[in-house]
């Protein structure tokens, strides 16, 4: 076996111009459509835990004054924090829905030329 034009062969389809596929084009359809979704989630989830761990901070009195009031706002802040966290999945639900339903056209009949040919 010939290491060295394997090892040439490998190295020049580096550097050969590449035709993209349809199952290429397929995948990057159904990242496009998910992507959103994906991006909105992570970021709302992130802030609302944010939000939820303050308020919880706020109550339980580690930052700002020691007063009642402070304990009560952050009570009212953790729990806005909280209904946020819940939220997040049905609305992540609902944008990848409304993705899927952007870029279906598209995604089916790509898929469908693959399976023809």
């Amino acid at each position: 076996m010939n290491t060295d034009k394997t090892y040439a062969e490998a190295i020049a389809s580096e550097y050969a111009p590449k035709e993209t596929s349809k199952v290429v084009a397929l995948k990057k359809l159904d990242r496009r459509a998910k992507r959103p979704a994906e991006i909105f989630s992570f970021t709302f989830g992130i802030v609302m835990t944010l939000v939820a761990g303050f308020g919880m901070c706020l109550s339980m009195q580690v930052i700002g004054p020691a007063t009642s009031a402070s304990a009560a706002a952050g009570i009212v802040i953790g729990v806005v924090g909280f209904i946020g966290m819940g939220m997040n999945y049905p609305v992540f639900k609902k944008i990848r829905e409304y993705g899927k339903k952007k870029y279906a056209f598209e995604i089916v009949e790509l898929a469908k030329e693959i399976c023809e040919d």
